[in-house]
């Protein structure tokens, strides 16, 4: 299931809880011109954006957690960073339609009078004398949902930093917001399917929250490492970094194109990097631990000071392994790669795999195109070369120099014939063209995003 399809699930699951509890609406006004029915849609319309509010806030925090299952159930987890960021933004509007539909009594006031507007429903009798105080809580912690949200997607505002120390509040508002909805969801509800669906979101959006702030995320499979070496590819501050980390025993092994969340600082959050080698490929250290390849191109403010912080015998945390880019597809499919810059990364792996006689289950046949700014500058180039020309099954190259014009557009892979499975890792803009020439044609695209904030 993809991030689109599981967001259209979880709307429809919410709209139809509130469906079910929903009474039949009369006239809007009668002939007496009492706004009776009027008043009862602006009370359920209250109802339902506070659900897929608080539903949508639930299931960010869940995915927030990067569960296996959630990685399972979408097919990645850079799906469920996807499905993460636009329920969020999703709570966000939902939240604002509360809001507005709750100002909304002011102007239906001047236009009808409060005949006909429905007595407050009976809540929670524990709760009751909490009304004031649920109401004065969720409209701040809505104000500040609205301003952590546009923050948030507004990503050129904040550097890493402070970004993440605005996005560590969120679980603080949702709780905020729980005890709104706990103490304002209608009495009656509690004993029908909505109520059911509301108590299971609020409790496993609470636990969800508080796992978080007690900064548990990932633990059961974070792993303790060290940095063996670390080499500058190039001259240059735009030069890859090459980092190797030996990895604990408890380390449960990778396949190739996974990707890990690396915590080089206590201090820094968890940030996601490829592993660029096959499992076993680089042998052990010294002292018997295995060593995996992590290649950072310096693309943003927290990257760019690694080459400044990193150093050999530094210990780190590497929480993983994730993702189900394999490299291999259905076999009635042509196998085509596609990369572009540091993309080149996962492929890096997939081809350390394909090297002797022990070649991946079910690996086929393979054209990767790989698209650098300049071919002769790129230091990556010459080990991509010998690893295609020793890979089996065999891959076969082309590059695209975009300093000589040859740069790769979707539509050349239209010279391949048949249905593909098309493997990408690069700039989103190509991704986004891909996916658009996928639609009209007999293709199949695999990709993992690292957008992530």
């Amino acid at each position: 299931m993809r991030a689109r399809s599981a967001l259209a699930l979880t709307l429809l699951i919410l709209t139809l809880a509130w469906l079910a509890v929903a009474p039949a609406i009369g006239p809007l006004v009668d002939a007496q011109g009492v706004a009776s029915g009027v008043w009862e849609l602006r009370r359920q319309l209250l109802y339902l954006s506070g659900l897929l509010s608080i539903g949508l806030m639930a299931l960010t925090l869940l995915l927030a957690l990067r569960l296996p299952l959630a990685e399972w159930l979408l097919g990645g987890m850079d799906q469920a960073y996807r499905l993460h960021k636009w329920a969020g933004i999703g709570a966000a509007l939902a939240a604002l339609a509360h809001w507005g539909v709750k100002e909304s009594s002011g102007w239906m006031t001047a236009l009808w009078g409060r005949a006909g507007k429905p007595a407050r429903d009976a809540v929670l009798p524990w709760l009751a004398d909490s009304r004031g105080l649920a109401k004065d809580v969720g409209e701040w912690a809505f104000y500040l949902l609205l301003a952590a949200v546009a923050l948030t997607l507004l990503t050129r505002l904040l550097a890493y930093r402070p970004w993440r120390v605005l996005h560590r509040a969120m679980p603080l508002l949702f709780l905020a917001l729980a005890l709104h909805s706990v103490a304002l969801t209608p009495l009656a509800w509690w004993s029908q399917p909505a109520g059911l669906l509301m108590g299971v979101l609020l409790a496993l959006g609470s636990a969800a929250a508080l796992w978080s702030l007690a900064g548990l995320v990932g633990l059961p499979r974070r792993h303790a490492a060290r940095i063996e070496s670390v080499q500058a590819l190039g001259e240059g501050a735009d030069a890859p970094l090459q980092v190797l980390c030996a990895v604990a025993p408890s380390w449960p092994g990778h396949r190739a194109g996974q990707f890990a969340f690396v915590r080089f600082e206590r201090s820094e959050g968890a940030h996601p990097f490829t592993i660029a080698s096959a499992p076993a490929s680089l042998g052990r250290a010294a002292d018997g631990q295995e060593l995996l390849r992590l290649v950072i191109k310096p693309l943003g403010d927290y990257t760019r000071s690694l080459r400044q912080r990193l150093r050999a015998g530094q210990a780190l945390d590497i929480e993983g392994p994730y993702g189900r880019f394999d490299g291999v597809g259905a076999g009635q499919r042509q196998q085509v790669w596609v990369a572009a810059g540091v993309g080149i990364t996962p492929f890096l792996a997939l081809l350390e795999a394909r090297q002797g006689d022990a070649a991946p289950a079910g690996a086929q046949p393979a054209q990767l195109h790989y698209c650098t700014r300049d071919a002769a500058a790129d230091v990556l180039l010459p080990t991509l070369q010998a690893l295609c020309a020793q890979a089996s099954p065999p891959v076969r190259l082309t590059v695209h120099d975009a300093a000589r014009g040859q740069r790769l557009a979707p539509a050349d892979l239209a010279a391949t014939p048949g249905a593909l499975d098309i493997w990408f890792c690069g700039p989103p803009g190509l991704g986004d063209a891909l996916a658009g020439q996928a639609r009209q044609r007999p293709w199949r695209l695999h990709r993992e995003s690292f957008a992530m904030r």
